[in-house]
């Protein structure tokens, strides 16, 4: 009985390393709870973010370990990537949006239109007037998609009374990066320089992969089995994150 419970254990220890070996190294898992990168990632969306995909730091590691301060195996992060990354006012929670500006960059909000270097971003008008959510309320906005200079495109959303018409212009430092949310009226990013600000290339956590499960917790949890025909986003699952 003894030597069952102490292999059992072993069984158990082994598991664990390799499951901290992959969540670290590799592939960890992260839920979306908010609505800052609707229409492209929904509340609810579950997703698979790779660790390699720009080297490692120590916000790698499970409770970011104060054991080294610089970046292994360091790898540039291409703009419109969609990425995780801590918040540099606390280092420890997690944010997820999309890389606009890289370092040295100028970005600036001007009549609604987003610039990077001066260059205005094109931007093509592909749904007017449809419903977006922000938290617990709806509101109309238009849907847009932009072309970064590189060729990324995706779908961005301004809102349609409200929306931020202007902005300062937001020079990038060195060794740090711009973040936008998609719902552009809906999220919290580098745009606000006391909460968020500009990200420091140690603070990325690893790059948006793919969906692998999706439900609408607005339709009923996981628990109410019977629902599951309406809460689980079969369209969703396993969709790469553009």
């Amino acid at each position: 009985m003894k030597n069952k419970i102490i292999e059992n254990a072993k069984t158990i220890f082994y598991a664990l390393i390799i499951a901290l070996i992959i969540r670290s190294f590799l592939f960890q898992p992260f839920y979306i709870p908010s609505s800052s990168m609707e229409p492209n990632l929904l509340i609810g969306d579950r997703l698979f973010v790779s660790k390699y995909s720009y080297g490692y730091s120590k916000h790698s590691l499970p409770f970011s370990p104060k054991i080294y301060n610089k970046r292994i195996l360091g790898k540039i992060p291409k703009r419109g990537d969609v990425i995780v990354f801590k918040t540099p006012a606390d280092n420890r929670t997690d944010y997820i949006k999309r890389l606009i500006g890289l370092p040295g960059d100028t970005v600036q909000i001007i009549d609604k239109d987003l610039y990077l270097n001066d260059v205005k971003v094109k931007k093509r008008k592909i749904e007017n007037l449809a419903n977006i959510r922000c938290g617990n309320e709806i509101f109309e906005a238009n849907f847009f998609e932009e072309t970064l200079p590189s060729g990324k495109n995706y779908i961005a959303v301004y809102r349609n009374n409200g929306t931020i018409k202007n902005t300062d212009k937001f020079i990038v430092p060195e060794n740090h990066y711009f973040f936008m949310g998609d719902n552009r009226d809906c999220s919290k990013d580098s745009r606000f320089l006391s909460s968020v600000g500009y990200v420091s290339f140690n603070n990325l956590v690893g790059k948006a992969r793919i969906i692998f499960f999706s439900n609408d917790k607005q339709k009923g949890n996981l628990f109410k089995f019977w629902k599951w025909h309406k809460t689980i986003r079969i369209d969703r699952l396993f969709k790469k994150i553009q």
